[in-house]
């Protein structure tokens, strides 16, 4: 509880907390989005082991990073967080002689993503095989190393894959035989080594040029098992865990504006705990075997058994990290449409934190990732962008001309605030009128002369010509649409 001096002094105190709290919400705002510095947009030649760098921005909660070999993709690394650290290198390389397309964000102090947009750069073609590596875990000699670790080794720049043997001889295979496991950098045995050995492993790197074999064997001792979590199956020799075992997606969507997200931890166990992450500080949220995730961020889901071990009962727990992103519906920035010699092109640009997909007419599909359609007919049509999360559908109606609807039948410009102006009535289907008329409307009395050009985008005519007011009469327009169609009509001004 916070005791606040009484008096005058008091008084200045509680001001300043205020100040304080609503200054906070501006420091927020002006946030601005970093500029990449390396590589630069439109670079050739990237190294695959690159580094991607950006301008560091304070006093905010982090950064997301996609990359993706097509525009806005994602299919290389996928909105990933690197806390504020304004830098990162892809653990395993990225693809060789290829564009690749960096998207950038930064997240607010409400943890919410601000898309800071992105580049493009090319990455060299390789031409040699990658060099060899080293075991980072267990490290070359170790000794005492559990029987059921991981085997762990360094990126090899330009690798796309690597061969592993492990032995318990000198050049032995007894264990894994010549396997690719592929572009990683770990392999998880799926038996437990054998207990107070030496094994020897050789990682050997890979790429289409080849490998820069023989490369060196590495090896490490095995100890005995000690963990009080754990007993040896006396008919097989296998080790067995006494945590529960936890299946639990590691990825959750929230949609903007929407419901808590219940969740379960399915599976037998004593207890549970769920914690938020932030940074280095762990906070307990409940200790239910359901919970409701309100927010977003990084989670931790923990499951334990209470087990005797000399009369003292200890927990053996199992852990599960997950996340929560943010997703929204699209916002339809704009809808670029170009004459092709067959049909049309319609481009749409849309904003928003959400991962969408686009469609044409019916709003059942099929969707398409990319944002523009060719060969697009004459007549009216309907944009469809649909969140990939399950956020919603956003629509939008584009190119459905002008109808004498939408412009009015009189005015009555005598300054009582009610129809005093003269001016198109943009559908509401389409509020950039921009989209249905090409240039102004043009405005000529009952005789057919022309008086003047009316910006759709004003306020409207006020019934004046060259200051001075016109008589009450019929008077006609001629509107241009965006296809060039026109429509005329005509309309009363009414004093």
């Amino acid at each position: 509880m916070l005791f606040l001096p009484k008096g005058k002094f008091g008084l200045m105190f509680k001001k300043l907390i205020c100040f304080l709290i609503f200054l906070i919400p501006i420091v927020a705002v002006g946030q601005q989005c970093p500029s990449i510095t390396f590589p630069a947009d439109g670079q050739i030649d990237v190294p695959v082991d690159a580094t991607i760098t950006w301008q560091e921005v304070t006093g905010i909660n982090g950064y997301l990073i996609s990359l993706g070999t097509t525009p806005g993709g994602s299919d290389i690394l996928n909105r990933e967080a690197t806390g504020i650290i304004n830098s990162y290198k892809p653990p395993v390389g990225l693809p060789e002689n290829i564009p690749i397309y960096l998207s950038l964000s930064i997240l607010d102090f409400t943890a919410q993503p601000i898309p800071c947009g992105g580049i493009v750069f090319t990455t060299i073609d390789v031409i040699t095989p990658p060099p060899c590596t080293i075991l980072i875990g267990p490290d070359d000699n170790a000794a005492n190393v559990t029987i059921v670790t991981d085997i762990i080794w360094e990126y090899a720049p330009t690798a796309t894959s690597y061969t592993l043997s492990i032995g318990t001889s000198v050049g032995g295979t007894d264990i894994l035989n010549e396997v690719n496991v592929g572009n990683v950098l770990l392999y998880d045995p799926p038996t437990n080594l054998p207990q107070n050995v030496r094994i020897y492993v050789t990682v050997r790197p890979e790429n289409e040029n080849g490998s820069s074999a023989p490369c060196n064997e590495e090896s490490f001792f095995t100890g005995t098992i000690d963990d009080p979590c754990t007993e040896i199956d006396q008919i097989t020799g296998d080790i067995i865990s006494l945590g529960p075992d936890i299946a639990f997606p590691t990825l959750f969507i929230k949609c903007k504006e929407s419901s808590p997200i219940l969740v379960s931890a399915e599976g037998d166990a004593d207890g549970f705990r769920w914690f938020s992450i932030d940074g280095n500080n762990e906070t307990l949220l409940s200790e239910n075997s359901d919970f409701q995730i309100r927010n977003t961020g990084n989670y931790i889901l923990e499951a334990y058994n209470l087990i005797e071990r000399s009369g003292i009962q200890i927990e053996c727990a199992s852990t599960r990290s997950f996340k929560v992103l943010p997703s929204e519906p699209a916002i339809i920035e704009s809808v670029n449409i170009r004459q092709l010699t067959v049909g049309k092109q319609v481009t749409v640009t849309v904003v928003g934190n959400g991962d969408y997909e686009f469609t044409l007419d019916d709003e059942s599909g099929p969707y398409q990732v990319d944002p523009i359609f060719v060969n697009v007919a004459e007549g009216s049509h309907v944009i469809h962008v649909r969140d990939k999360n399950g956020c919603g559908i956003v629509s939008r109606l584009i190119e459905r001309g002008l109808k004498s609807d939408d412009f009015p039948n009189f005015f009555t410009p005598n300054g009582d605030g009610i129809n005093d102006f003269w001016q198109i009535i943009p559908p509401e289907e389409i509020p950039d009128v921009d989209e249905v008329v090409n240039g102004n409307i043009s405005i000529f009395d009952r005789y057919g002369s022309f008086l003047f050009h009316l910006d759709p985008k004003s306020i409207g005519w006020d019934g004046n010509f060259n200051g001075m007011p016109l008589p009450a009469s019929d008077y006609w327009f001629k509107a241009i649409f965006s296809n060039n169609q026109e429509i005329r009509g005509h309309f009363a001004l009414k004093r």
